[in-house]
């Protein structure tokens, strides 16, 4: 029997590449961070290639190789795809790197690697059915059934960012552009950018989401009425994930899952949406954090994360 391997996680973010190296039993030996090459596939590759290199250098142990990704790879082309970091689209970057680092590497979205880490070993440890939500600079998610991803056959399962925000007002129609291509997509409302977005709509003035979270906290009414709308639309986009998958549990990743009110707030507001006459479905914070992703990637790596 083969003896269990190390595994690295390399996190492949639109302005820093993270990377992990987990022991066999989970523990997190060696994390290192750099800055993320822009326009350039060539670079972002050879990043990438490097990083491992170095982490199983300074581990003294080769690994096996997971890399979380923005997009995700086309089951017909095996090629990136819906990438917002678009110099990678429509690139092999999974055969690249097998082919500069001499083994298999597997990669999946980094919505999926998040939710994977938290089903693994995280907030949804032992849950039979999980979704984990990114709520950041996009709105994603990712599906993990028994522990393993379900990312489906068209390999976007869990990209409830890119349907409509449901049961809109007229205030809401017919919602803002989406870099999709489409309008009012859950992601324009739910991002930290749609977030921001939005408060402006609504005249008010701010540099940023956080700007927004602190004028809230310190009793600014403009703001306070800002993430009230927040919190009406994320409760009405989960409730759609409710009815159709019905998880046993909701785990919030993002910048913004470390909004605590959230996890009062929209719990309260289910029941006015889903279909169903109690709704018992926890929404809970990450056990990771931002290390979630990372943490997922290096999980890929395991043959039975498939």
């Amino acid at each position: 029997m083969t003896a269990p391997k190390n595994r690295i996680g390399v996190d492949l973010g639109g302005t820093k590449l993270e990377a992990v190296v987990l022991a066999p039993d989970g523990r997190e030996l060696l994390r290192r961070r750099v800055a993320s090459p822009r326009d350039s596939y060539p670079a972002t590759l050879e990043a990438i290639a490097s990083l491992v290199e170095a982490l199983e250098a300074d581990t003294g142990a080769r690994a096996s190789v997971g890399v979380g990704t923005p997009g995700a790879l086309s089951p017909a082309t095996g090629r990136l795809k819906n990438s917002n970091s678009t110099w990678l689209n429509g690139q092999p970057l999974g055969q690249d790197l097998e082919r500069r680092l001499g083994r298999p590497v597997r990669l999946a979205n980094d919505a999926n690697c998040f939710a994977l880490s938290e089903a693994r070993d995280g907030a949804a440890a032992g849950a039979a059915v999980v979704f984990g939500v990114i709520l950041g600079t996009g709105t994603g998610g990712g599906v993990v059934v028994r522990g393993q991803l379900w990312t489906g056959r068209n390999a976007v399962a869990g990209e409830w960012g890119h349907g409509p925000l449901p049961w809109p007002t007229d205030a809401e129609r017919p919602g803002p552009p989406c870099y999709c291509g489409k309008q009012g997509c859950v992601e324009t409302f739910l991002s930290g950018p749609g977030l921001l977005a939005d408060f402006r709509r609504a005249g008010g003035h701010a540099a940023s989401a956080e700007e927004i979270v602190l004028r809230a906290a310190a009793g600014d009414a403009a703001a306070e009425a800002a993430l009230v709308r927040y919190e009406g639309r994320l409760a009405r986009a989960l409730a759609v994930v409710v009815n159709i998958l019905d998880p046993d549990i909701v785990v919030l990743g993002g910048g913004l899952s470390k909004l605590g009110r959230l996890y009062a707030a929209v719990p309260a507001q289910l029941a006015d949406w889903v279909f169903s006459d109690r709704v018992d479905t926890p929404i809970v914070p990450p056990r990771f954090g931002d290390a979630s992703g990372v943490r997922g990637a290096a999980w890929l790596g395991s043959e039975d994360a498939v």
